[in-house]
């Protein structure tokens, strides 16, 4: 299929699927005259950037992610799923914050020994 019928599938612009060729993320075939031809192959990896795409990874993650070499692969994801992880702690711990400025039963929070607690957190 063309570059165009690939990215209407992928509902991604054309453009998207060159840049992601042109950084190394995506490996596409030609016809003889040149022209990007994606098979089944080359759809189904477009379709795993667009996965790690959409859960965080920057190109530059997605190309290693994507390496022959697993290990590379291994360390690259388990980065970001330690970056997740941190990411979830600190929602929560401003969800708890956020709570208790709700509940709080001082009128300024800088009158409330719990709020001066929370905000000399990291």
């Amino acid at each position: 299929m063309t570059i165009g019928e690939a990215a209407a599938r992928l509902g991604v612009d054309t453009h998207v699927l060159r840049h992601w060729e042109q950084v190394g993320a995506l490996t596409v075939g030609r016809d003889a005259n040149g022209y990007r031809i994606y098979d089944d192959d080359a759809l189904e990896q477009a379709r795993t950037v667009l996965k790690l795409r959409r859960v965080g990874l920057s190109l530059p993650e997605v190309t290693a992610a994507m390496a022959p070499k697993k290990s590379e692969a291994q360390r690259v994801v388990r980065a970001k799923i330690a970056a997740l992880e941190n990411e979830v702690i600190s929602r929560q711990q401003a969800i708890v914050f956020l709570q208790h400025t709700v509940e709080c039963r001082h009128r300024y929070l800088d009158e409330c020994p719990d709020c001066a607690i929370f905000v000399r957190q990291p």
